[in-house]
């Protein structure tokens, strides 16, 4: 569990976490140290519609850093207010991570600009700010200062299980510097104090003469086996957490749902959200394991290349025969060849060498955050766990992402490609260099993975590799096919990765398709040939990943509504460019006489507007009595008929004429609707909650239409 232990420090004091509130960056911070890096701000600058509140990160708006001159870039530290009388620059002192930080005390300001904070701590200025250390973003408290803020305790109990683990000596927590052992511990107070904090802070007289004093140790274990407090709501402090706001993504109270902000907003049951989260983290945290027992193998496989190339002395030893045989002549070129061997040695060593350690050193980042992870999951807190679930499952994914393609493949090969031609005439040997021996310079013939290669739709995904044995080096590959009908191959991608998609093919087409390396030396031979059929007729469905988040999907993704009352727009998952497509949409629900559009777009067509409000989109546009045609904004060809429950509307695009044009209940509505179409477009639709529709694909093409000529003059996309 050493890995996981930078996980459980504060970044400000760099010790393990005392009494860690989050940020609502979802980082976390010692409840002292959070007191120590407080800002002031001028009251012109912090109005108080714009305070703090720890209820959602939604709440918080953060300062413009370049006007507060909050942060410098320069020295990554946090800088105090300077130009105001009344708060002269104080010096900053910097904690052992290297952050920067105020120190605690603050400018005596008049009593009623003071928030009291529980505790007995001293009061916090109005107005204060507070900078996450971590990611540097900024805002201002609200009127419950510091206590706006959730407890992670969670992480809480995390850090004492692991500190029990370690068996450390428990610590007073009153000290200020270097803190000493403790000796006694307030089962009240629920303080470790040593000696003399003990006679200063909890003196034997009064009120306290009454609370109980035990051993460290037991105080420890009484702690531990004390019954966990029930969360309570920040905004409503008598009131439990009972329910999560799936919306603002954090548990709220009774009281929220009845009268705060979250009235409207969708809510489950805590323990429910609980679970299904506790089952994300774990399905990630397989995910990152896999990972990481990958990058462990690397490591392996690395430090095996270290030993072959430290065993690689037989590159030399050829060398030396070859330098002797030349007698004289060659003594003096010996010495620099063989320079030049060794250079190549080190530089092996040293790329493969730093690419150990930044493998290390990231496995071991995984490591700690995986059995940091683990132990968040036995945590029986609902609510503290859902206020930094989220953050730790965007982090597992985000770590998981990192050990993606590229990162697990050795930079440098253990091999030698150096070859001595001792040819040259003893007149030529000032010459002599190392050259590769031209019979097998050339890439071998790549082979394809079948088990990888596959069609879908009008896309063909094709993978290779190299032959096992292959030992020389290739820069790159070249991947040809063929037209779909029998003509002559083409290239359709030309690099270095091994696996290659391609899109805009023909629908019901037979394409042939080859490969073949190339390097310095020249190009090798094709692969063997692969023949690969594409579907008859398109199949899709709606794309979540593109989707604007108000769509709602439903039915494997055919059936799609939303839940704002503007038009969000959702794309298919297929993209076309060639041949002629139609589809139908049904409507299944149409209240209030929205004017849902059905249409085609571009990728990066506007998701929060109707369809065709932009130039990156082509609709139809439909209410219960009338049709329009829309694109860029631009309403035309104004159409009698409109839509209702059981409609069904119909979009047929045909690149061999360039047209789009619409159909309703089987009727063409409308003239030709756009021409000149070119290029890749996907299908699309904008909905808002007032209809809900259903996809239908893989439709032929009305009886009543007639495609036109193919264009002989197109190319593989």
């Amino acid at each position: 569990m050493d890995e996981m232990e930078e996980e459980l420090k504060c970044p400000v004091c760099g010790s393990f976490f005392r009494e860690p509130i989050i940020l609502p960056c979802t980082h976390n911070i010692c409840l002292a140290c959070a007191r120590n890096i407080l800002v002031q701000t001028p009251d012109a600058e912090s109005p108080q519609s714009s305070r703090a509140s720890g209820s959602g990160v939604s709440d918080y708006d953060y300062l413009d850093l370049d006007k507060m001159s909050l942060y410098s870039e320069a020295d990554s530290g946090y800088g105090s207010y300077g130009g105001f009388a009344s708060m002269p620059t104080t010096p900053c002192q910097k904690s052992p991570n290297g952050v920067r930080v105020f120190p605690p005390t603050v400018p005596p300001q008049p009593q009623q600009h003071l928030l009291p904070i529980p505790g007995g701590l001293p009061p916090i200025p109005r107005n204060s700010c507070i900078t996450c250390p971590q990611c540097h973003r900024s805002l201002i408290l609200d009127d419950r200062g510091l206590r706006g803020f959730p407890k992670n305790r969670v992480l809480e109990g995390v850090v004492d299980r692991y500190q029990q683990s370690k068996a450390a000596a428990l610590k007073c927590q009153l000290c200020e510097k270097s803190p000493r052992e403790a000796t006694v511990m307030c089962e009240q107070c629920d303080v470790f104090y040593c000696d003399p904090c003990r006679l200063r802070c909890h003196p034997p007289r009064g009120p306290l003469a009454k609370h109980r004093l035990v051993p460290p140790a037991q105080g420890r274990i009484s702690r531990r086996t004390s019954p966990r407090k029930i969360s309570t709501c920040t905004e409503h402090e008598l009131e439990n957490l009972s329910m999560y706001c799936v919306q603002c993504k954090t548990p709220v109270c009774y009281q929220c749902l009845e009268e705060g902000k979250h009235s409207t907003h969708e809510v489950k049951a805590l323990g429910a959200m609980w679970k299904l989260h506790k089952g994300q983290l774990s399905q990630a945290l397989n995910v990152l394991s896999d990972r990481a027992t990958e990058a462990k193998e690397f490591l392996v496989m690395l430090r095996n290349m270290v030993q072959n190339i430290q065993n690689g002395v037989e590159f030399e030893a050829c060398l030396v025969a070859q330098c002797d045989a030349l007698i004289d002549a060659l003594n003096r070129r010996k010495a620099q060849l063989l320079s030049r061997v060794n250079k190549e040695h080190e530089h092996k060593l040293k790329v493969v060498r730093d690419q150990i350690s930044h493998c290390t050193v990231k496995l071991r980042q995984t490591t700690g955050l995986m059995e940091y992870c683990l132990e968040v999951i036995k945590e029986n807190d609902p609510s503290g766990f859902l206020q930094i679930s989220d953050a730790l499952i965007r982090r597992v994914h985000m770590t998981e992402g990192q050990w993606g393609k590229g990162t697990m493949t050795p930079r440098m090969t253990s091999d030698f490609d150096l070859t001595l031609d001792n040819g040259p005439l003893l007149q030529s040997i000032h010459q002599l260099d190392f050259v590769q021996m031209k019979g097998s310079s050339f890439p071998a013939a790549p082979i394809l993975q079948l088990e990888e290669c596959c069609t879908q739709n009008n896309s063909a995904t094709l993978s290779w590799k190299q032959p096992p044995l292959s030992t020389i080096v290739v820069e790159g590959y070249i991947l040809e096919l063929d037209d779909g009908n029998g003509g002559v191959f083409r290239e359709v991608y030309v690099g270095a990765e091994t696996i290659c998609t391609v899109d805009g093919l023909h629908f019901n087409s037979t394409y042939r398709a080859r490969v073949k390396a190339f390097n310095g030396s020249g190009v090798g031979q094709y692969s063997k040939t692969l023949i690969m059929q594409t579907s008859e007729i398109a199949w899709f469905v709606f794309d979540p990943a593109s989707a604007h988040p108000d769509i709602l999907l439903s039915n494997d993704n055919l059936t799609v509504t939303c839940n704002s009352y503007d038009d969000r727009v959702v794309m298919g998952n297929t993209a076309f460019s060639r041949g002629v497509h139609y589809w139908e949409i049904t409507i299944d629900r149409y209240d209030n006489h929205p004017d849902p559009a059905f249409g085609i777009a571009r990728g990066d067509v506007l998701k929060d507007v109707m369809l065709g409000k932009d130039d990156k989109a082509w609709a139809m546009y439909v209410d219960n009595n009338r049709s329009w045609f829309m694109h860029n904004n631009s309403h035309t060809n104004r159409s009698d008929g409109g839509i209702g429950k059981g409609a069904t509307v119909g979009v047929l695009l045909d690149f061999t004429r360039g047209i789009l044009l619409f159909l309703l209940n089987d009727e063409q509505q409308g003239p030709v609707a756009f021409e000149g179409l070119e290029g890749l477009y996907y299908p699309a639709i904008s909905v808002n909650r007032n209809v809900q529709v259903t996809l239908h694909t893989g439709l032929p093409i009305p009886d009543f239409y007639t495609p036109g000529d193919p264009d002989p003059n197109g190319s593989v996309c």
